[in-house]
């Protein structure tokens, strides 16, 4: 169905069936920003944020990369920073 063959009861009706609800555009949004906290950090991790069932040498690394990711706001981090987190880590390749 093309906007030119709409039926025409008035702007508002024609504008709502464009965006597909009954409210108008500025009603449907939501600004999840809006609800934040000023200073509140929520980062998303990569990992899981429960480190229950990790080994301890697993949960060593699972803080470091999350600590890394906080520092540096990354979301997901590349192979070679985490290599670096392994290696701030002490590991090495033998």
């Amino acid at each position: 169905m093309t906007p030119s063959s709409l039926p025409t009861t008035d702007a508002a009706s024609a504008s709502n069936f464009a965006v597909g609800t009954s409210q108008s555009a500025t009603e449907a949004f939501t600004d999840r920003r809006a609800s934040r906290t000023e200073g509140a950090s929520s980062e998303r991790r990569q990992f899981g944020s429960s480190h229950s069932g990790l080994s301890p040498a697993g949960h060593e690394l699972a803080v470091a990369i999350d600590q890394y990711k906080l520092q540096h706001h990354r979301r997901y981090i590349t192979c070679d920073e985490m290599l670096a987190v392994l290696s701030s880590l002490g590991y090495s390749r033998s």
